[in-house]
C-alpha cells in the first residue's frame, strides 16, 4: 500500500539553507521504499520555497494558455474549417478543458505535491504510470520553449530583416535568468505578462467589434458577411456534410496546443502557499477566463476576416498572417498591427517561461523518486532545482533550426508534436480523477470531505477522457486520406503514443510495478493531512494587486 509518510519535521526545519548544493539522498523521506508511489517527501518542504500564491496560479494558468496559439493560430483554423466550424471546435476543446481542470482541481487540491498530475499517477493507477508521463511532459516542455522562441523569430520578422539568431541567443539568456530566479520572480514575471495578455485580448475584442460594426471612419459595417459568403464552412478532402466535418475536426490539434498550458498551474504545488485553497480557486477561474477569452476571439475573427483570405496562408513566416493584424491593416490603423505584434511577442516569451517551470518541477518530482537521475535534485539556497532549469536551456538550441527552415514551419513542427503530449497529459489527469472518484467509492468516503468537490465532475471526467483518445488517435487522419500522405505530419502527430507506451512497459516490467488496488489508495492518510491546512487564508494582496483581483478571484 502506498503511503502518506509523516514529515520528518526535524530535517525540514534543521537542515541548512547554505549555497548551491546538492542535498544528501539519505535526508529524504519516502515512507517504506522510495519508488513505491509515496507522495509527500521532507525534501520538498525543505529545498522548494512556498513563494506563490493563488492570483499566481491563476494567472500562471492563463499565461500558458494565452500564447502563440491564439494569435498566431486562430487564422489557421478558420481557413481550415470556417468561421463556423472553427467555433465549434473550440468551444469543444473548451468544454473538454472544463472537465480537465475540474478533474485536477479536485485531486490536486487533497494532494498538493511538485509534479502534480505525474506524481498523483503513481498512486492513484500505476508507478509506471507516472514514469512514462512524467518523462513525456519533460519532452514535451523541453519542445514547447524552442516552439515559443521560434513563434517570437515569426514576430520579429514582421518589423525587421535582422537574423532570427539574434532573438534567438536575447530570448535564450532572458528564458534563462528567470529560470534560475526565486519562484517568487517568476510567479511576479507571469502575473505581470499575463495581466497584459488578457488587457490585449479585451483590446482586440473591442477592437474587432468596433471594426465589424464599421466604427472605424471610412469603413463599412461588415457584420456576419463572411458567414455566408463564403460561408460558415469550409469542406476539407471530401465535400458535403462529411467534408464539413473534417474541417471542424481538423481544427482540434490546433485547439489542443491552444489551450494547453491550463494543467501547469498545479505543477508546483509544492511552492504554493495554502495549496488545499488555492488551487481550487485557481482552477475554476482559469478555466472560465480562457475559455471566455478563446471562444469569443474566435468568434470575432470569423466576423471580421474571410476564410478564403489569401493572407491567412502568408507564406513569408511573419506575424502579417495574423487575422487581428489582418483586419487592423484593412481597417485602415497603421499603429495596431505593431502594438499587437510587441505585445504578443511578450505573450510568446511568457508561454515559454510557463513551459520551463512546469518542466522542471516535473524533472525535479521523477528525481524525487528516483526516475530521474539524482542530480536533478540540486537546489539553489533560493530553491530553484538548478540543474533541471540548465537541462532545459540546453535543449532551447532547438531554435536554431529555424536558421535552415522557415520559422513558421518549424513552428507547426512543434506544435504537432507538442499537441499530443498535452493530450496524454489531459488522458492522465483525466483517469487519474476517475480512478480517485472510484476509489471513494469502494471505501465508502463521501466526496464531501474533499477540500473541494462536485456531483457532476466523475461523469463529465469519462466523457472528456473519451474524447481525448479520439482526438489523440485522429489528430493526424490527413495523412490516411489519397494523395495526402507526409511523413513529417505522421511522424509528429503519432510519435508520442509509441514513446509513452514503451516508457510505460519498461518501467513496468523493469519495476515490475502493479495497477494500484482501489482499496489500497491512502485517501484517508492524505484526507488527515490536509485538516492541518485548511484553516489557511488566501492572500488578495493590497494596492493595485487588490485593485485588480476581478482578474483571477
Amino acid at each position: 500500500m502506498a503511503q502518506l509518510p509523516v514529515k520528518d519535521d526535524t530535517l525540514v526545519s534543521g537542515a541548512p539553507q547554505g549555497d548551491i548544493a546538492a542535498h544528501s539522498t539519505d535526508s529524504l523521506q519516502y515512507g517504506t521504499d522510495p519508488e513505491d508511489g509515496d507522495l509527500v517527501t521532507a525534501a520538498e518542504d525543505r529545498d522548494l520555497r512556498r513563494g506563490l500564491e493563488q492570483r499566481h496560479l491563476s494567472m500562471l494558468g492563463i499565461a500558458g494558455a494565452i500564447g502563440t496559439g491564439l494569435f498566431l493560430g486562430l487564422g489557421g483554423a478558420v481557413q481550415t474549417a470556417g468561421p463556423l466550424g472553427a467555433l465549434l471546435g473550440y468551444v469543444t476543446i473548451g468544454l473538454v478543458v472544463c472537465a480537465v481542470q475540474f478533474a485536477l482541481g479536485e485531486v490536486a487540491a487533497l494532494l498538493p505535491v511538485t509534479g502534480a498530475f505525474v506524481r498523483h499517477a503513481e498512486v492513484l493507477v500505476d508507478p509506471a504510470l507516472g514514469f512514462a508521463v512524467g518523462w513525456n511532459l519533460v519532452y514535451g516542455n523541453i519542445l514547447s520553449i524552442p516552439a515559443e522562441i521560434t513563434a517570437i523569430c515569426v514576430l520579429f520578422q514582421f518589423w525587421t530583416d535582422v537574423s532570427p539568431a539574434l532573438w534567438i541567443c536575447i530570448f535564450i539568456v532572458l528564458t534563462s535568468v528567470v529560470g534560475f530566479s526565486l519562484v517568487r520572480v517568476f510567479g511576479e514575471v507571469e502575473f505581470v505578462f499575463a495581466i497584459l495578455k488578457i488587457l490585449l485580448v479585451i483590446f482586440l475584442i473591442i477592437l474587432g467589434l468596433v471594426v465589424d460594426l464599421g466604427g472605424v471612419p471610412g469603413t463599412q459595417r461588415i457584420g456576419f458577411r463572411y458567414w455566408k459568403d463564403p460561408g460558415p464552412f469550409v469542406e476539407l478532402i471530401a465535400t458535403g456534410s462529411w467534408g464539413r466535418f473534417l474541417g471542424y475536426w481538423s481544427v482540434m490539434t490546433g485547439a489542443v496546443f491552444s489551450f494547453a498550458g491550463v494543467e501547469s498551474l498545479a505543477m508546483a504545488a509544492a511552492e504554493t502557499r495554502s495549496p488545499h485553497r488555492a488551487i481550487p480557486r485557481a482552477c475554476k477561474r482559469v478555466f472560465a477566463r480562457i475559455v471566455i477569452f478563446y471562444v469569443l476571439a474566435v468568434l470575432i475573427v470569423g466576423m471580421l476576416v474571410a476564410s478564403d483570405d489569401e493572407r491567412l496562408g502568408d507564406e513569408s513566416g511573419t506575424a502579417a498572417q495574423s487575422p487581428f493584424v489582418i483586419a487592423a491593416s484593412a481597417a485602415g490603423l497603421p499603429a495596431i498591427p505593431s502594438i499587437v505584434n510587441a505585445v504578443v511577442i511578450t505573450s510568446a516569451w511568457s508561454s515559454s517561461n510557463q513551459a520551463l517551470l512546469s518542466g522542471t518541477r516535473v524533472l525535479y518530482g521523477l528525481a524525487l523518486k528516483r526516475q530521474a537521475p539524482r542530480i536533478f535534485l540540486r537546489t539553489t539556497s533560493w530553491g530553484t532545482p538548478y540543474m533541471c532549469v540548465a537541462l532545459f536551456t540546453c535543449f532551447m538550441f532547438l531554435s536554431f533550426m529555424s536558421l535552415s527552415n522557415g520559422a513558421l514551419t518549424v513552428f507547426w513542427w512543434l506544435v504537432d508534436l507538442t499537441a499530443a503530449g498535452v493530450l496524454i497529459s489531459w488522458i492522465t489527469i483525466l483517469l487519474n480523477h476517475v480512478r480517485f472518484r472510484l476509489a471513494l467509492r469502494k471505501q465508502m468516503i463521501p466526496a464531501s470531505r474533499l477540500p473541494w468537490y462536485s456531483s457532476w465532475t466523475l461523469y463529465s471526467s469519462y466523457s472528456a477522457l473519451f474524447f481525448c483518445v479520439v482526438i489523440l488517435l485522429t489528430n493526424g487522419f490527413t495523412v490516411f486520406t489519397k494523395g495526402n500522405w507526409d511523413s513529417a505530419t505522421f511522424v509528429s502527430s503519432y510519435l508520442d503514443i509509441p514513446l509513452v507506451l514503451t516508457a510505460y512497459l519498461v518501467w513496468k516490467f523493469y519495476k515490475r510495478t502493479s495497477i494500484t488496488s482501489l482499496e489500497s489508495i491512502p485517501i484517508v492518510e492524505a484526507l488527515e493531512q490536509a485538516q492541518h491546512y485548511l484553516d489557511d487564508s488566501v492572500s488578495k494582496g493590497n494596492g493595485w494587486i487588490r485593485l485588480v483581483s476581478w482578474l483571477w478571484d
